[in-house]
């Protein structure tokens, strides 16, 4: 059994066009085109196209691509500020470093300091297309293929992972990082930035901090092996010891 996955985005298409190029070859390779390719959230926010990445995500799910769209913490925030604007996170999506308004800005909308909410949701919800929304309304919280589940940040340990909440799957830290117990199934995560990819023999964290320069990266994880791609190959990634 063969899945793909891909880690947190952040408004980089030039990096997802590369990691979807990285997984095409792989296919051709493998001569498997209908493996699931798994992407782990957060799509919006710090890079500097999130529409070009909606627009290339939209697109695929039209054509029928085995792609796996998890929510992330951002996307979330993205959608209550859109849909849900009583909620916290959707005026925290607007503060400090994480990036909302530099996604609007990405729209056309114009986003100053002292511009109020209500307007500048207003123009966002012109602004953003139908397929945007339809998009982040349709996110799924997790993804599990036999021994391995798919989520964004994490899970609770000690709560079986058909009982997971939304809030823990997209938010989750130390709770789940700091712990080393067998969870069940191997979690495939992104969400809290690494140097790379790196597997911890229960977890594997797939956010190599693309939305800060670092890459996006990809791997393909079949027979209880992770390997990520390169341009020369698959690459073992092992358990940290």
């Amino acid at each position: 059994m063969r899945s793909y996955a891909i880690g947190d985005i952040h408004g980089r298409r030039d990096l997802l066009l590369a990691a979807h190029s990285l997984i095409a070859e792989d296919r051709v390779r493998t001569h498997d085109s209908a493996a699931p390719v798994v992407h782990v959230g957060d799509y919006v926010d710090r890079g500097e196209d999130v529409p070009g990445v909606l627009d290339h995500l939209s697109a695929g799910v039209a054509r029928g691509e085995p792609w796996v769209l998890l929510k992330g913490n951002h996307d979330r925030m993205m959608w209550r500020f859109l849909e849900e604007p009583e909620q916290a996170e959707a005026h925290h999506w607007l503060s400090g470093n994480i990036g909302g308004r530099a996604t609007l800005a990405a729209y056309g909308i114009e986003v100053s300091c002292d511009r109020p909410f209500e307007a500048m949701r207003a123009d966002a919800r012109a602004a953003v297309p139908q397929a945007h929304l339809n998009l982040l309304s349709g996110l799924e919280n997790s993804y599990r293929r036999g021994g391995v589940f798919f989520c964004h940040a994490g899970i609770r340990p000690g709560v079986a992972l058909e009982d997971q909440t939304e809030d823990d799957l997209v938010w989750i830290r130390d709770t789940f990082l700091n712990d080393t117990r067998d969870h069940g199934a191997l979690i495939v995560h992104g969400h809290t930035p690494v140097d790379a990819v790196t597997h911890y023999g229960n977890r594997v964290n797939l956010d190599s901090a693309a939305a800060y320069g670092g890459p996006l990266s990809a791997v393909v994880i079949e027979a209880g092996e992770v390997f990520l791609l390169t341009a020369e190959g698959r690459v073992p990634v092992r358990p940290a010891r």
